[in-house]
């Protein structure tokens, strides 16, 4: 007999239907194996779908999936999940600051929910995991997989895997036009290239938002069967926050990054790091989301 699981469809990092990033949100996925899991999320075909389960350690446990693999950590379901329990009635709130721990496959992370008189929830806020700076990559051989060349680059910039939580590739692009021109890498090559290091996807970004309120602006590109370009990325900007911080190519612990207006679903992500340059203690990342669909899934 088919077993029904509750899900939601959310935008995060909007406050306003059809924009940000969508995500499915599936709940009491407790008996629902890897294997279901990752054919649920290429039913739904999101950039990623974010599966809720009891925890013993933690308020909830999550875990999620892309159309292609699972994921260690992931920003926006983060956010997405935290809604869709909150719209749910299956997270009740604590007036107007509720502090809770969500169960990842490598340990808790800690979750705050800011919400005026513990009501509707205005900003939702992800506490990552400590940077770790990865491998450099040698301009020659990534830029022109985004038909892009060295020269692209912002001057003397690395090419780094950064990881607070997912590693991600970082690529900080020397204006908006060459972060325009960029496009999507070609799938065999890349595939090839990535399979040999030390990254699940690449960020593109430049200083500078789209709007006069960001103060960077980003891409993310994947490969089929997972989304082509993500509209924003919770996970790759704390790692884009800690390369920034750490290299100094920013003077502020807290700054607003802009992702997904090219594509018409503009996100917004309000972003803080906590300590030296040198030594990274902390990255957050937080936003809002909308709930846009609720439903019923039968498997």
């Amino acid at each position: 007999m088919p077993v029904s699981y509750p899900f939601l469809l959310v935008d995060a990092f909007t406050q306003t239907a059809l924009s940000g990033n969508p995500c499915a949100v599936v709940f009491d996925a407790d008996e629902l194996s890897a294997e279901t899991m990752q054919k649920v999320a290429r039913e739904f075909n999101q950039s990623e779908t974010v599966f809720v389960r009891q925890s013993v350690t933690a308020d909830f446990g999550l875990r999620y999936f892309t159309p292609a693999e699972e994921l260690p950590l992931a920003g926006h379901p983060t956010i997405a999940a935290v809604t869709a329990l909150i719209y749910a009635g299956r997270l009740p709130l604590a007036g107007i600051h509720t502090t809770l721990q969500m169960e990842l496959q490598e340990g808790p992370i800690q979750i705050d929910v800011l919400a005026p008189g513990g009501q509707k929830p205005t900003h939702v806020v992800m506490t990552q995991r400590r940077p770790v700076f990865g491998a450099v990559h040698e301009p020659e051989i990534v830029m022109p997989f985004f038909g892009l060349t060295p020269n692209d680059l912002y001057p003397s910039a690395l090419i780094q895997t950064v990881s607070t939580g997912t590693p991600q590739l970082m690529v900080l692009l020397r204006n908006h036009d060459a972060l325009r021109r960029a496009t999507p890498p070609e799938p065999v090559a890349f595939r090839k290239y990535r399979a040999s290091s030390d990254f699940f996807s690449p960020h593109l970004f430049c200083l500078g938002g789209a709007t006069k309120a960001g103060h960077t602006f980003a891409r993310h590109f994947g490969v089929p069967p997972d989304t082509i370009e993500d509209p924003v990325t919770g996970s790759a900007t704390g790692g884009m926050a800690a390369y920034l911080w750490h290299y100094r190519y920013l003077d502020t612990l807290n700054f607003v990054a802009e992702q997904g207006h090219w594509l018409d679903r503009p996100g917004t992500v309000q972003v803080s790091v906590r300590g030296s340059h040198e030594s990274i203690e902390m990255v957050q990342i937080g936003g809002t989301a909308v709930v846009v669909a609720v439903g019923t899934m039968r498997i």
